[in-house]
């Protein structure tokens, strides 16, 4: 009975020794500031199922002892108890140096699982760092309850969403171009028609008397250019006139 009485006693001890190792380490520093903001998604703890979740935690020392950041522990965990795991992924390893009024940025993702989906689940992310004289902390980063969603196809994200606005801005930029293109090859083409120098045809005189041409030139000068009326000038037929009017 001594033997199972002593058994009993060394068990609570190591029980009460491993709460109070676990309490400590779940201590965050007094002199240490942790924050984690969502990147991927942005603003939501709605969380698509098989898309990679993206987060930052921010470290702050405010202390004058340096901090050694170590790792951050990410794991989704059941709503109404905490302390019951549901799936632990991979432990990111990070063992950087933040000095006296330093501030540090550490980046971690994670993928859900498909089968989470339309589930809510208590997503724990915890911190862990020492400082300088060996003491163990570690923050709770996060400590929320978070639905995993079912993924929409039609989302786009921010990357995505900046593209579609750079290719838009193009396509209007390619257009306008081609506007003014086509607008001074237009004015051009106008103002070339408009340059054009009319032909004329100069004046024709139908009243023209041909009494006086002799008869056999007349005929000739027919035979030479059909269609056109032969033309003098009034010098010519000045002088014509007066010729004939001398053999009278």
């Amino acid at each position: 009975v001594e033997d199972a009485d002593q058994a009993v006693t060394e068990k609570e001890k190591e029980d009460e020794e491993e709460s109070t190792e676990e309490d400590q380490q779940l201590k965050p520093s007094p002199d240490a500031d942790a924050v984690m903001l969502f990147t991927k998604p942005i603003g939501t703890t709605d969380l698509p199922a098989g898309h990679t979740i993206r987060f930052l935690v921010g470290f702050t020392n405010k202390g004058e002892k340096t901090f050694t950041v170590q790792s951050l522990e990410c794991s989704f965990r059941y709503p109404q108890d905490y302390n019951f795991f549901i799936q632990n992924y991979t432990t990111a390893q990070y063992n950087q140096d933040v000095g006296s009024r330093k501030q540090a940025t550490f980046e971690y993702g994670f993928t859900p699982n498909e089968g989470f989906a339309g589930r809510p689940f208590g997503l724990s992310i915890l911190l862990n760092y020492k400082d300088e004289e060996g003491n163990s902390f570690m923050s709770p980063v996060f400590n929320e309850t978070v639905n995993i969603v079912e993924p929409d196809e039609g989302l786009i994200d921010g990357e995505t969403f900046f593209l579609y606005v750079f290719l838009a801005a193009i396509a209007v930029l390619l257009l306008v171009g081609a506007q003014q293109l086509l607008a001074s090859f237009s004015k051009k083409h106008r103002s070339k028609k408009s340059h054009r120098q009319p032909v004329e045809m100069g004046t024709q005189n139908t009243d023209v008397d041909y009494d006086w041409i002799p008869k056999e030139t007349l005929e000739r000068d027919l035979n030479k250019s059909p269609g056109r009326s032969p033309k003098q000038s009034p010098r010519q037929r000045k002088s014509k006139r007066t010729a004939g009017s001398g053999e009278e």
